[in-house]
């Protein structure tokens, strides 16, 4: 590969360390562009199994974009995500110097858009029928944002066109789904999700914003689609500001990258593992407590880091609700004699009287709480 950037087996290996159910069987061939497969996990593993790169400066840039975002989508909702954001959202647009590769880079990423996310993400929300809403969305969008850039750039007037028209379509898509979980009686917990994912996701498109140059051709693009969760309310009915309002006085706290649970390999294993948005964990919490295919240790090593999570990240709420699973699945008895296998240190934070109070706390009474939060929120 002629890029000057992250050799392809060493991507995979990346993935495959974070996502190792990917990799269960092997590629169905090694033969085919990259850039026209149309299964992320195909690609992934034609590069495990040696896929002989492009010659060409453009078909390399092709399918080196297609790897990163097969990485991506591979890995952005598990516990460590392969990181080439720089790389989709701008530099791999700048790489593009032909408007043909540019093109189909786009087509691409279109394509991409429909990769299926069962299997790699737990952390999608779906209410008014118009497709699930998660953070891949904004990883999505960020990228549409480096290619309306490089068409702007080039005087690309017909695909600058295409790619701001999939913005839109995408935002309005999100914005939609939020409006009807906030109508909706019974989809509270829904709409803290889907306010959580759809702030990330406008804060996304701000980041590939950020790749672009103060040139007044950009102007329309940021005015459209620029600082949604902020002061830009006249686009999409308000909907992101709204978002972003409940997320800020309900949810920020549960935006942390879970750095606690990263080194625990035992839960990379099982796609059914994958953490699902915060702070509504009890069940996930029991999952792993009663999950057949770790080991009493992992699951030790589990609550351990859920315990001394509590004390290291201020204000969540999520791992207190997943410790509560654990107690729910094992009882007192299971608990213990899984932090017996840990040291004293854990072992003292488990006692600690505010996370005796917080986990006391019914998933019954916290869901309660959280509904009760939204609807202050949206006053």
């Amino acid at each position: 590969m002629k890029l000057d950037y992250i050799q392809p087996g060493t991507l995979v290996e990346w993935v495959e360390n974070t996502a190792p159910f990917l990799f269960r069987e092997a590629a169905g061939s090694v033969g085919g562009r990259l850039i026209e497969a149309g299964d992320f996990v195909e690609i992934l593993r034609r590069v495990k199994a040696g896929y002989e790169w492009p010659e060409g400066d453009g078909e390399s840039v092709e399918d080196y974009f297609a790897l990163c975002l097969a990485a991506h989508h591979g890995t952005v909702a598990t516990f460590i995500p392969t990181d080439v954001d720089s790389k989709i959202r701008g530099l791999l647009w700048r790489e593009a110097r032909e408007r043909g590769v540019r093109r189909r880079m786009f087509e691409f990423a279109v394509e991409a858009m429909g990769w299926p996310l069962e299997g790699v993400s737990r952390r999608y929300t779906e209410v008014a029928g118009r497709g699930p809403v998660s953070g891949h969305n904004g990883e999505q969008l960020s990228v549409l944002m480096g290619a309306m850039e490089a068409f702007l750039r080039d005087g690309d007037e017909e695909y600058a066109e295409r790619a701001w028209g999939e913005v839109e379509r995408e935002l309005e898509r999100e914005a939609v789904e939020f409006e009807t979980a906030i109508a909706g009686k019974g989809r509270e917990l829904d709409a803290l999700r889907i306010a959580s994912s759809v702030t990330h996701n406008v804060g996304d498109v701000d980041q590939g914003l950020s790749y672009w140059s103060k040139n007044a051709i950009y102007e329309p693009a940021r005015g459209a689609f620029g600082r949604l969760a902020h002061e830009n309310t006249k686009p999409f009915r308000g909907v992101f500001a709204r978002a972003a309002k409940v997320y800020k006085k309900v949810m920020s706290a549960e935006g942390h990258r879970h750095y606690p649970l990263r080194g625990i390999k035992g839960l990379r294993q099982h796609a059914e593992l994958l953490l699902p948005l915060g702070p509504f964990l009890d069940e996930w919490g029991g999952r792993v407590a009663r999950h057949g295919g770790l080991s009493e240790e992992d699951k030790a090593e589990v609550l351990g880091a859920l315990v001394t999570g509590c004390r290291k990240i201020a204000g969540q709420k999520g791992y207190y609700r997943a410790i509560r699973g654990f107690e729910d699945a094992l009882g007192a008895s299971g608990v213990g004699a899984l932090l017996k296998k840990q040291p004293n240190s854990v072992r003292k934070d488990y006692e600690n009287a505010e996370l005796r109070k917080l986990v006391a706390v019914s998933r019954e009474s916290f869901e309660s709480s959280m509904r009760k939060g939204l609807a202050a929120a949206l006053v």
